[in-house]
């Protein structure tokens, strides 16, 4: 039986799902040891708290949040730990139901609950830590929340029931967060957002992401600062003026479009069509030539025919995107689209989505070979075996592109920008030598 002893709380923070929740777990942990906890982060090394921030998006993420917490559960009950606490968007969503099917956690926590939590651990929560975040990712880039929730009102989306409505964080809170995290030595930062372009709207009256970005290229020590989940309805075109204008802001931009039919896009509740899409991104190739265009594609949704699905297929084949990620719908308790019948068979959903990321594939494959020959700046990202992995300003980490180093002959510094020859191409990766 294991002997309660007066040795100091160890806590683990264990993060599932998006960016969001690591900038969530952050703020956690740095609450936390600000308060003298000791906090590890995805370890449970000799701790006797276990705190998991979890994802509720889709299945597969509810699927592995359930999953992880029956696992600490199992442990808890082994008295492997002491404490179990959860928290996050599955919390926050279905912390009634949970609590009767897993009793054996020790309380539940919503999206916008820190400061419960931190009291039921007996810790303060310390306004003066705000913007003071300590990061878990790489020490040379970080995510910034620049703000919470959604205001739209997408039919497949269960983010607003999560994460509630848009607020955006002031552009000197921002400001100063992005100094702190200069001071200690990130040289990227990416901007996420439930919807980005919608920055501003509460606070200022107006779309401000022009704004901010004018007053965050002015930190010294940032040299990336890269766009992510960009909505495009009403898209504020002064957004890719603002990234010519600035050498700091990558040419880049994730902009999560879903479909492209339109009988879709209306059911989806999207508030655009192919038509305006198309142009929105014709625009974004001539105010930013060079711009690498990220999205998202979701198939699969209710109603979804074979005639919808291979106009889809002919967009993505047109629009030749940079980057493109493939989610099979999710049928979603409380949205609007849960009201009607999830009628596309599983195995369909497979098939349509291994056809978009074929159609993808080849694309890639033939954007990376015209790079052979290229010189390019490259932040490095880390070293496995005897390869360095970098990516250019074309790609986000995790998700996108890396450029791939032979470190046998060479040497490079982790998190150091450096100038390197593409070499060879792969589908989805480069390789190249440090000039």
């Amino acid at each position: 039986m294991k002997t309660k002893t007066l040795k100091k709380d160890k806590v683990s923070v264990i993060t599932l799902g998006c960016s969001k929740n690591v900038v969530d777990s952050e703020n956690l942990i740095t609450q936390l040891r600000g308060n003298d906890f000791e906090v590890e982060h995805d370890k449970d090394d000799d701790a006797n708290i276990v705190i998991v921030n979890t994802c509720g998006f889709i299945d597969l993420a509810k699927e592995e949040s359930i999953n992880t917490i029956l696992h600490y559960s199992e442990v808890k009950k082994n008295e492997g730990i002491e404490k179990l606490y959860v928290t996050g968007c599955l919390s926050q969503r279905y912390r009634d139901e949970l609590r009767v099917e897993i009793p054996n956690v020790d309380d539940w926590f919503g999206t916008v609950e820190l400061p419960l939590l931190l009291n039921k651990l007996n810790a303060d929560y310390k306004h003066e830590l705000i913007g003071e975040r300590l990061t878990v990712t790489p020490q040379h880039y970080a995510y910034m929340k620049i703000s919470e929730g959604c205001n739209r009102t997408c039919s497949f989306c269960a983010i607003p029931l999560m994460r509630g409505k848009h607020i955006s964080k002031p552009i000197e809170a921002l400001v100063k967060e992005a100094k702190n995290l200069a001071k200690n030595g990130i040289k990227e930062i990416m901007l996420i957002a439930q919807e980005l372009t919608y920055y501003g709207l509460d606070i200022y009256k107006k779309r401000a992401l022009p704004e901010l970005l004018d007053a965050l290229v002015e930190v010294e020590g940032i040299e990336w600062i890269r766009l992510h989940y960009a909505y495009p309805s009403k898209f504020p075109v002064e957004i890719f003026d603002a990234i010519a204008k600035h050498e700091k802001i990558c040419n880049y931009i994730d902009m999560p479009l879903q479909h492209a039919n339109n009988d879709v896009l209306k059911r989806m509740r999207r508030q655009i069509t192919q038509e305006e899409t198309v142009e929105l991104i014709k625009t974004a190739r001539e105010r930013v030539p060079n711009i690498a265009f990220r999205t998202t594609i979701l198939v699969g949704y209710p109603g979804e025919t074979e005639a919808e699905f291979e106009d889809l297929c002919k967009f993505v084949e047109e629009m030749e995107f940079d980057r493109l990620g493939v989610f099979q719908y999710s049928h979603e308790e409380d949205t609007i689209a849960f009201e009607v019948e999830d009628d596309i068979p599983a195995e369909v959903k497979t098939e349509r989505a291994n056809r978009i990321m074929e159609i993808q594939m080849e694309i890639s494959r033939e954007k990376n070979e015209a790079m052979v020959g290229k010189e390019v700046k490259v932040l490095i990202d880390r070293k496995e075996g005897t390869h360095f992995y970098g990516r250019t300003e074309s790609d986000s980490p995790e998700v996108d592109n890396e450029v791939i180093i032979n470190a046998e002959n060479t040497y490079a510094r982790i998190g150091d920008f450096t100038k390197v020859k593409i070499t060879g191409a792969m589908e989805y990766d480069l390789v190249g030598e440090i000039l």
